[in-house]
Formats: structure tokens, sequence, C-alpha cells
């Protein structure tokens, strides 16, 4: 097949494809005229590099898996260096939970402190005598939600 089926079929792009063989993940077998020529092994590369990469495993870790395929074996997940890279991705998302948990309870932690602050101010504006409620001149705008913690 010629890379835009190959694209088509893996559901991503030619320029993907051809930045995929830059790197060396995908061969780069020409036929007579020149064109790219790929088979169904290679757009099994490409899935695997996909499904790899929606797990967040970078571009480069992905070559155990590829040579685990290429060598003929049925997953690229079957091999030693393969499982290592899996490893590696759970530390490091471990680390990445740590963080937003810890993260998390210091957010709530301000909530809480917020929350009282706010109920004293409108105790105190209700009291007789009390003075008035601040005004509050902002309205909150929502974050961008991001793994590591940070907003906007």
């Amino acid at each position: 097949m010629r890379i835009g089926e190959l694209a088509e079929r893996a559901g991503i792009t030619t320029r993907t494809l051809r930045y995929y063989e830059s790197l060396g993940l995908l061969p780069a077998r020409r036929t007579g005229n020149g064109y790219r020529a790929y088979d169904e092994d290679d757009l099994r590369l490409v899935q695997e590099i996909r499904m790899l990469r929606d797990f967040g495993i970078g571009l480069e870790e992905t070559r155990p898996f590829l040579e685990c395929l290429r060598s003929g074996h049925p997953a690229g997940d079957s091999c030693p260096a393969s499982l290592e890279v899996y490893r590696r991705k759970l530390a490091e998302l471990d680390d990445c939970i740590a963080r937003l948990t810890g993260v998390r309870h210091r957010v709530e932690e301000q909530l809480a402190q917020a929350e009282r602050a706010r109920s004293a101010l409108e105790a105190e504006a209700t009291a007789p005598g009390g003075a008035p409620e601040p005004r509050c001149a902002l309205t909150p705008r929502p974050s961008i939600k991001t793994c590591t913690g940070e907003g906007d």
C-alpha cells in the first residue's frame, strides 16, 4: 500500500508517517518508481506506536516494542525491554499521581480556609451594626486542567 492508504487506515497523516520514517521507527521501502511502499506489518507498527503514544510513552521509548514485533513476536510487549518501558511508565505515573494528590490536599485545605473566612464575612455583615460584606469585582474563569496540576 502507498503512504496515503497507510495513513488513512492508521488514522494519522502522511506527514506523521514521514516523521516516523525519519526517526527510523518505520521502514523506508520504495517501489521502482520511487513511491513509498508499506504492508500490513507496517500498519501493525504504526498501530503499536499510536497505542503507546496514547499511554504517554514517548516515540523513542516505542523502539523496544517495534523491535519485538519485527522479530516475529505476536505482541510488541512480549520482550523484556518492552516490559521495562512499561515499568518506567508506571513509576512515572505513580509519581505524577503522588504530586497531584499533594496538590489536591493543598487546594482542599485552602478551600476550607477560604470557606471559613467567607462564613465569617457573611456573619459579620448580618450582625447588627456589622460592616457591609465586601463586593467581589471579578468572577472566576475556568482553568485549563493538566496532569502537572498547573492551571492556565
